[in-house]
């Protein structure tokens, strides 16, 4: 298996960060959802969500390696599809590619202007400052709204690898990720 992506398929190190990050949204998606679902003072919904930002740091962090390692290979990548729904799905990659770093940069934006400040696995990125800075503030109040949207992007990602590419076309579009 080539560790680089050819025409015919994406190489290890693009799998492994697809498949590897998909798990990683998975269970960030659950946090979410069950810490909007569930009742406060609840241990499942305190459990799940005390990882939700030391994971939405390292899903950002992969975010942009993962956009380096594919920038870095588009000349070998297998070629989009053609037609209007070729472009669909080139138009559906970039949103969901723009929103999964959108989405914890503005979080990570309120949290440099917060006077908690921001710290990760145990190290701070930012120390606590004296008063909060009000417009570093203001666009994470669109986080949760811009994740949920990114979740539905993220569905329909997975419905059309599966039932248009896999089910109705029957092409090899999914083992290209796959393997």
């Amino acid at each position: 298996m080539p560790v680089r992506d050819t025409p015919e398929r994406y190489g290890t190190v693009s799998r492994a960060l697809h498949w590897g990050m998909a798990a990683l949204f998975a269970a960030q998606f659950v946090s979410a959802a069950a810490h909007w679902a569930l009742p406060r003072e609840n241990a499942v919904r305190e459990a799940l969500w005390s990882y939700h930002g030391t994971l939405g740091i390292t899903l950002f962090l992969l975010v942009l390696l993962r956009g380096a390692w594919g920038l870095a290979n588009i000349p070998r990548r297998p070629p989009a599809h053609d037609g209007l729904l070729g472009r669909a799905a080139v138009a559906g990659h970039v949103a969901i590619y723009a929103l999964m770093v959108i989405v914890p940069a503005v979080r990570l934006l309120a949290a440099a202007g917060s006077d908690r400040g921001l710290s990760y696995l145990g190290l701070t990125i930012v120390a606590p400052r004296e008063a909060e800075i009000k417009w570093m503030q203001a666009p994470s109040e669109w986080h949760g709204e811009m994740g949920w949207i990114l979740a539905l992007l993220v569905v329909g990602h997975i419905v059309m690898a599966v039932v248009w590419h896999r089910m109705i076309r029957r092409d090899d579009t999914l083992q290209r990720m796959a393997g």
